[in-house]
């Protein structure tokens, strides 16, 4: 059953992918969608065991890597961190496959849709579940591939190319760190599976490394480049800027890129790797920086978004910076819970915004929206329910994470702690502030869409319906059934698959805290969200005049054009590096020192020497024979006088003659 897990979707985008235009559309959606349901259910079945029971299961197939120390299996490991995973991977894809039937249903290519859905969740649950760092870093690249594919399905649009490629190179980035820091991993603890490393992690605090020819902390400079990897893969700040291009693709591939592949993983990495974490106090301080800055930024940009997928998508920047400065302050278990909760209400979100723009012909600019609540209530309830869970509103599932996440970061009591607290905070209330933005201009303010666009708006079929009511109960109940589960103090459910320092553990100090400080949160998003109605609804005028003022234009500018991150990286590292490439090396190494010492300049050299020595053939003995003469003659002076000439002579200085003598020969022959 455990391996029907991870094979099943394998299984079915196999089928759709090649056997496709035999089975038609309905035909590949069925099988696809039935595999990935199975698969579903299975993981359901493997939560109660491994989860709810404490019952981990280790499964090794065969060897795959066997080279002298370097050893690495076909291995499966499933214990409580991998189950939740596999919960949210295989419902939110079950549910995302439905929703594509219906979504993508006048699209000719519906087979090969789906094939690359099913393959994206395969690589997914490899990721989770390999019990060592080659495998995971197997399911690491693939779920890479699949973004690629899947961002870049309307392959006709310049556009989507672009993105595709934008997030391939993005993610590249950040492989070379993680693959960096596999090779670290196996030369310090000379192992690469999970097991051996974690237990051996507590011996190697006092191991450094040679980097760069600097003497540095093994673990620290361990954790810093798993950490690079889970910055570009989870879009953290700095490679952030390919996810909010990967609207490009359809409005399914945006939900199970943001709710359950591709950016999850990163925060599961920093996870799986507590053990090395929690002695790596300096890569824990980085994480925790970066983390809130991320939250921060991606908050503030999402405020001026016009493009309702766009706006969404910088949410879940915004929510994975929670996420990671979680880990940073070695919340590793409030981190992934927050995690699953915004997994649901994250795909509402998508397949809510999905169900708009396929009402309004294909629109997504929110300004050109408007006034449809009555022509779509029930995808306003649905994106509404989403709005206000990823906002935090009380008792629903965003709030029980969230806030405990801002709770543990005052309660760390230090300086990364208190930073990260307050750029949360205040990140709480921009998100409220965009996400009732969105819903107001699209829903409840003067309607800007075409008449005939809005004579044909319809709410969703009910394919497309079903995945949003079922996902709708989880943005409601998961938080409060799942808590005291999952976070709670003195539960046993993560067992050995997260580990906390004991001088880390903030999570009993965090209930204590000042009650203002708990309600802080709460009372920012709830002000946010009436700021944002009554700005847009009642002083429309002001908004405009602060927009067109010398200070409004330029803060527009700043936000909506994203802290202006693409054109510096287009200016200053784009341009750059595209001037290195051709300038220095394609035609100064390329073209220049390879031509000059490669076959091409030695073909030309050669030429050039034997026109000179053919100027020696004159056809007279004497000529020949003084020629002979003087060369014994030579050969015979040298080899005697040997030890007086290498006294005052460098006999390296031979080589520069010689290769003086070969350039001044090739430049003679130009």
């Amino acid at each position: 059953m455990y391996l029907l897990i991870v094979f099943l979707p394998l299984l079915g985008s196999i089928t759709a992918g090649f056997f496709g235009r035999y089975l038609g559309k309905q035909g590949a959606a069925i099988i696809t969608t039935s595999c990935v349901g199975l698969s579903s259910l299975f993981s359901m079945v493997a939560f109660y065991e491994v989860g709810l029971c404490g019952s981990p299961c280790y499964l090794r197939l065969f060897n795959w890597i066997d080279s002298e120390m370097l050893h690495a299996s076909w291995g499966f490991l499933f214990d409580s961190l991998t189950v939740v995973m596999l919960i949210v991977v295989t419902i939110v894809s079950s549910l995302v496959h439905l929703y594509s039937i219906g979504y993508m249903s006048h699209d000719p290519h519906l087979p090969r849709f789906m094939s690359y859905l099913s393959l994206f969740t395969f690589f997914m649950l490899m990721l989770v579940t390999g019990d060592n760092f080659v495998q995971m870093f197997l399911g690491w690249e693939g779920v890479g591939l699949c973004s690629y594919l899947l961002i870049n399905f309307w392959f006709t649009r310049l556009q989507a190319n672009k993105s595709a490629i934008k997030a391939m190179i993005m993610n590249r980035i950040g492989d070379f760190g993680l693959s960096l820091g596999m090779m670290a991993i196996f030369f310090t603890f000379k192992s690469v599976d999970f097991i051996t490393v974690f237990a051996l992690s507590p011996y190697m605090t006092d191991f450094n490394i040679i980097f760069f020819n600097y003497e540095v902390h093994a673990l620290t400079l361990i954790c810093i480049l798993l950490f690079v990897g889970a910055v570009g893969k989870s879009s953290q700040l700095g490679l952030h800027t390919w996810l909010p291009d990967a609207m490009e693709g359809p409005t399914p591939v945006s939900a199970l890129i943001h709710a359950a592949t591709m950016v999850t993983a990163g925060v599961f990495l920093i996870a799986r790797c507590s053990p090395i974490f929690e002695y790596a106090p300096t890569a824990l301080l980085v994480v925790t920086i970066v983390g809130a800055m991320t939250a921060f930024f991606a908050a503030t940009t999402g405020l001026l978004q016009n493009d309702i997928k766009r706006v969404i998508a910088y949410s879940t920047c915004s929510q994975l910076g929670y996420m990671v400065f979680a880990c940073g302050i070695s919340g590793y278990s409030v981190g992934m819970f927050h995690l699953m909760n915004h997994a649901f209400f994250k795909a509402l979100l998508f397949l809510s915004a999905g169900c708009v723009i396929h009402a309004l012909a294909d629109e997504q600019d929110m300004r050109r929206m408007g006034g449809i609540v009555k022509i779509v209530p029930f995808t306003y309830g649905m994106m509404l329910i989403g709005s206000m869970s990823l906002m935090g509103f009380p008792f629903l599932t965003g709030f029980y994470s969230k806030d405990v996440i801002l709770e543990l970061a005052f309660a760390k009591y230090t300086i990364d702690g208190t930073f990260a607290h307050w750029l949360g905070t205040v990140a709480a209330f921009f998100t409220a502030f965009y996400s009732f933005r969105l819903i107001y201009l699209t829903f409840l303010g003067e309607t800007n869409s075409p008449r005939t666009i809005i004579n044909h708006a319809h709410d969703a079929p009910f394919i497309m319906a079903f995945p949003l009511m079922i996902l709708a109960v989880g943005s409601i109940f998961v938080g409060f059934v799942m808590k005291d589960m999952m976070i709670g103090l003195g539960t046993d459910f993560w067992g050995n698959s997260l580990f906390t320092h004991p001088k880390n553990l903030t999570l009993i100090e965090s209930e204590f805290i000042p009650t203002p400080i708990k309600l802080l949160p709460v009372v920012l998003s709830i002000t946010g969200a009436t700021l944002a109605i009554i700005l847009n609804n009642y002083c429309a005028r002001f908004l405009v005049d602060l927009k067109i003022s010398s200070l409004g234009r330029e803060l527009y500018s700043f936000l909506n054009k994203r802290w202006y991150f693409d054109i510096v990286y287009n200016e200053y590292v784009g341009r750059t590096m595209l001037w290195f490439g051709y300038n220095i090396s394609f035609k100064t190494i390329d073209k220049g020192l390879i031509e000059i010492l490669g076959p091409y300049g030695l073909e030309r050299l050669v030429k050039r020497l034997t026109l000179r020595v053919s100027q020696l053939q004159t056809g007279y003995i004497y000529h020949y024979a003084f020629i002979m003469l003087f060369g014994i003659t030579l050969i015979i002076t040298i080899v005697g006088l040997w030890d007086y000439i290498s006294e005052w002579t460098d006999y390296r200085l031979y080589f520069i003659y010689l290769i003086t003598v070969l350039f001044y020969g090739y430049s003679e022959t130009k």
